[in-house]
């Protein structure tokens, strides 16, 4: 088994655990192939038994490796997303960070998940992605998200005009700080904290969300995953941000850009012992009293 490891901000507090989960993976024989930045800053503190493989981004990320394991939180699960692109290699996170929900399993069963890896106890969740469409070249060779996709303002403290067409037909014009357009798997992430709803990963569906809307009777709306879904952009400024995950572009009113679901999906593993009504139900204290 080869197993890829990514970390985006080396912690030195972290190092027993780095330390503990090489010689688990070790224990186990599972070769290891592991970011290139990462072992860099990682190789004065932690030891190999011998020299791991390196890769610097998608191109030499071997198709033959069988995962990817993010080590962070949910803004380093995401990172990784462009790394396997279309390559179908599987992603897991164990959470080194805060909430959590796609590196969903916590550091304590960090041990426990290597072993249902070795012993195959686990399930794949192919999860749908968004896929963006510009005039301009935007986002490189990875112009897609598994969380969502957002319009900003920039240089102003002023609302911004978004005029959004679903299918081609005019849907709204909403008056806002910004739009969120996000996957099933993204609806527990910017767009919840923004008022919109949980969505389970199966549902065929996207959720578009306001930010800030001037309108307050403007809410979140849900729409099929095979809509395309269009925008023009106008403000005060005559720049904007688009952002695909982490990732940011500066757009200017001329450009003409629109989502739909992309052609690949991203597999996630999950382990026997997880499952999302688990994860909702632990990241977001559902049934508990907390006023003790």
């Amino acid at each position: 088994m080869l197993i890829a490891l990514y970390n985006r901000s080396f912690d030195e507090a972290d190092i027993g655990t780095l330390q503990q989960l090489v010689e688990l993976l070790e224990s186990h024989r599972i070769s290891m192939i592991v970011f290139q930045e990462f072992y860099e800053r990682m190789q004065p503190h932690v030891v190999f038994s011998k020299a791991p493989l390196l890769f610097t981004g998608h191109k030499d990320l071997p198709r033959t490796t069988d995962m990817l394991l993010s080590l962070g939180g949910d803004g380093t699960m995401l990172d990784t997303i462009s790394f396997v692109g279309n390559s179908g290699i599987p992603l897991i996170g164990i959470n080194l960070g805060r909430l959590g929900f796609l590196a969903a399993i916590p550091l304590e069963e960090m041990e426990q998940a290597i072993l249902s890896l070795v012993r195959g106890s686990y399930s794949i969740e192919q999860r749908v992605l968004l896929h963006l469409d510009a005039s301009v070249p935007l986002f490189a060779d990875a112009p897609f998200a598994l969380n969502e996709f957002t319009l900003h303002r920039k240089d102003t403290s002023s609302m911004i005009k978004i005029h959004t067409y679903l299918n081609g037909e005019f849907l709204n014009t909403y008056w806002a700080d910004g739009l969120i357009v996000a996957t099933p798997t993204g609806s527990t992430g910017y767009s919840l904290s923004c008022g919109g709803p949980v969505v389970f990963p199966q549902a065929a569906s996207f959720v578009i969300t306001p930010v800030a809307p001037h309108n307050l009777n403007t809410r979140s709306i849900i729409v099929s995953d095979d809509s395309v879904i269009s925008f023009e952009v106008e403000g005060r400024s005559s720049q904007f941000l688009a952002t695909l995950d982490s990732r940011q572009e500066t757009i200017t009113s001329g450009v003409q850009i629109a989502v739909r679901k992309e052609i690949f999906t991203i597999a996630l593993v999950r382990p026997d012992e997880h499952n999302f009504l688990q994860t909702i139900r632990q990241k977001l204290y559902w049934g508990i009293d907390r006023r003790n």
